[in-house]
């Protein structure tokens, strides 16, 4: 683990277990679970889903983002309506219904976690997979790509493929933050407060 993700993982660990979890979240706890089991396996890593629906939505289901993201887990319609299309199962898209976000959220997921077989381990793996969900798979192979240009490692995010990317400023800064606050800050939160399946960035 590098100097730099062992810091920011140390000082998440002095935090209290359950400091900044919206009350809302306890409501959505055994469902999220059900969820995420049923479609990621027993093990399934629930505490990261209820990290990225917190930096998501803070747990609000009726909320829009200023570019028009929608529900708890802030779909675009044209996602929505994608992901609808490809998993006919899950009904008509519905991002301002909890159930179907977080059926969809942890489907979307694991599409992206099934593209991203060649990451160095889990914890680069899933932080490849949440910056594909924020910003989309193609500016993840490119930002990939870069980092194999420049002789960095194309299978490492933390400390490499982070490092490189032709996005505007703003998204960059965004992107960024989503992956580390999610894995690095949020999941382990979670994962002390009780929410199973562990932080895959702890090992």
């Amino acid at each position: 683990m590098c100097v730099v993700l062992a810091a920011l993982l140390a000082f998440e660990l002095f935090q209290p277990a359950h400091a900044q979890i919206p009350n809302a979240a306890q409501g959505y706890q055994r469902e999220l679970t059900r969820v995420v089991q049923q479609e990621w396996g027993m093990n399934g890593r629930v505490a990261v889903h209820a990290a990225q629906i917190h930096q998501e939505s803070a747990w609000r289901s009726n909320v829009n983002s200023p570019v028009g993201a929608q529900g708890l887990s802030q779909f675009m319609p044209s996602t929505s309506a994608w992901i609808a299309e490809i998993y006919p199962d899950l009904g008509r898209a519905a991002p301002y219904s909890p159930g179907w976000a977080m059926r969809a959220q942890a489907r979307y997921n694991k599409w992206h976690w099934q593209q991203l077989a060649s990451a160095a381990d889990e914890c680069q793996r899933w932080a490849f997979a949440l910056s594909a969900y924020n910003g989309g798979l193609g500016w993840v192979n490119r930002d990939r790509r870069l980092a194999t240009a420049a002789g960095d490692n194309p299978r490492v995010w933390f400390g490499s493929v982070e490092k490189y990317t032709h996005r505007a400023g703003w998204a960059l800064r965004e992107n960024r933050h989503y992956v580390r606050h999610i894995l690095l800050t949020l999941t382990p939160r979670y994962e002390r407060a009780g929410w199973q399946g562990g932080a895959p960035c702890n090992a």
